[in-house]
């Protein structure tokens, strides 16, 4: 056994017996990484191994049963991450005696029988291994290693062509984009930049100012991200600023902003000249749009709020543009976060939707007469997609639907959606709304006057009151800064 090799995969055995708590890929990988003192190349491989044995783990577990005496389900944990460990390794090609002999030596000394016989039972059975080919949901979902549900959702919604490119490419590393910053650089010097650092990088196909790197190691340590020049941001959701198309000078709202990619790039496309405020439901996620409006130099522009946005601390009509990317399943990007597939339930998906429509409707309200309202989820499933578009239809006349994106944009009801192989991107759901002027409510009588209540703390906040000596206040805005 290497050094390096041990080193590698106890960072990884580690990560998946703390993803099985309840800890989330996305977020421990790298943190785990910042922690160790890890050559780049072992950097990598932890992260392969992590992501892949997460996102293989239901074809992983359909091999291991054909070798192992005991049930997966039935091992203890470290022992149950460590023969998925290295039958992943074994399925993505490495060596038999690397996959099998480093893995055993990272397992305890009682544990390391059973994993030996195992894996090398399984080392012996392929390639070529013993997945299903039919594409019927079950072995499709098996080959595939999705749950049951997810696999006939998608071959209901889109048939099964369609879903079998998005469940195939569910499977696969997905590039790192970023978002350039035009107040500090352009496309074209940054691409330049990273061409002459030996990065693999090349224009966007949905966005043709981002850039898709690959093979680009610690993405915060690259000199362009750390000072502010540029942002990893997928292009889908690059593609929705866009669609929101933010003017210098106007006011902005983004009703769910954290972690802050959609504000931060509201603010550069407005040369950082107007108001973008950024609500969300919890502090600490509130923190992170600050640091990165921070770091982006758009700390003036960028107002954040501690808000739920079902409720939002606003005024009617207040807003030129209004983003709701809201909170969804997020089947669209599976292949980013390899750990939702198993953690969301069908449950989830229902009580999202009605999560949707509430924010939508609180959305609704903020935008002025005129102004722009996008609708966006990264997910698939039609409850949360057209099925929240057909509720508004019904429910917020005021809301009228705007042409939709074209190509490789498919129209979707009302709005369009891209999926995850249309673009090799992000999957994602939108619809841009217009909020039209409606017909004023018949005044009423004036009732008999009375003795006025007393304003409340918000209600003195947002309505101005006359300067004593005559002058009128100005009008405050419509945010409250968070210290």
């Amino acid at each position: 056994m290497t050094q390096e090799g041990e080193a590698s995969r106890r960072v990884a055995l580690e990560a998946l017996l703390r993803i099985e708590e309840g800890a989330y890929a996305h977020i421990l990988v790298p943190q785990l990484l910042r922690q160790r003192h890890l050559a780049d190349r072992d950097r990598a491989l932890v992260t392969d191994f992590v992501y892949g044995t997460v996102r293989m783990q239901r074809a992983l577990d359909h091999l291991l049963s054909a070798v192992a005496s005991r049930p997966i389900d039935s091992l203890e944990p470290a022992v149950r991450n460590a023969v998925r460990l290295g039958a992943y390794q074994l399925l993505a090609g490495v060596p038999p005696h690397a996959a099998v002999g480093e893995t055993v030596g990272v397992v305890a000394t009682r544990a390391r029988g059973f994993v030996n016989g195992v894996l090398r039972g399984l080392a012996r059975h392929g390639p070529p291994w013993s997945l299903p080919n039919g594409d019927d949901p079950r072995s499709l979902a098996i080959r595939t290693s999705h749950p049951d549900w997810i696999v006939s959702l998608l071959v209901d919604a889109f048939g099964l062509d369609d879903a079998r490119a998005t469940l195939e490419l569910d499977n696969e590393a997905p590039p790192v984009t970023l978002r350039v910053n035009p107040l500090r650089t352009t496309a074209t010097d940054l691409l330049q930049e990273l061409l002459a650092a030996g990065v693999d990088v090349q224009n966007g196909s949905l966005v043709p100012d981002a850039l898709v790197l690959r093979r680009a190691g610690d993405i915060a340590a690259l000199p362009a991200v750390a000072q502010g020049r540029a942002t990893p941001q997928d292009q889908a959701s690059q593609a929705i600023v866009a669609l929101l198309d933010p003017r210098a000078g106007e006011r902005v709202l983004d009703l769910a902003s954290a972690p802050g990619g959609k504000a931060t790039a509201a603010a550069e496309r407005m040369a950082d000249r107007g108001l973008v405020v950024a609500a969300d439901l919890h502090p600490g996620r509130v923190r992170t749009v600050a640091r990165a409006a921070q770091r982006l130099g758009l700390a003036d522009a960028v107002q954040t709020i501690v808000a739920d946005g079902r409720r939002p601390p606003v005024r009617d009509g207040a807003f030129d543009r209004v983003l709701l990317d809201a909170p969804c399943s997020g089947l669209g990007v599976l292949r980013r976060r390899p750990d939702a597939r198993w953690r969301v339930q069908p449950q989830d998906v229902v009580d999202l939707a009605a999560l949707q429509r509430a924010l939508l409707t609180a959305a609704a309200r903020t935008v002025a007469p005129g102004g722009r309202l996008v609708y966006a989820v990264c997910t698939l499933t039609p409850a949360e997609t057209i099925e929240v578009d057909t509720w508004a239809a019904a429910h917020l006349p005021e809301l009228v639907a705007q042409p939709t994106p074209g190509a490789p944009w498919r129209p979707h009801g009302r709005g369009a959606i891209l999926l995850p192989s249309d673009a090799r991107s992000d999957g994602m759901f939108v619809v841009v709304y217009e909020r039209r002027v409606m017909e004023p409510e018949p005044e009423l009588e004036p009732a008999a006057e009375s003795e006025p209540e007393a304003e409340s703390e918000w209600e003195s906040a947002r309505a101005p009151r006359p300067d004593p000596a005559g002058t009128p206040a100005p009008a405050p805005r419509p945010w409250s800064r968070v210290q």
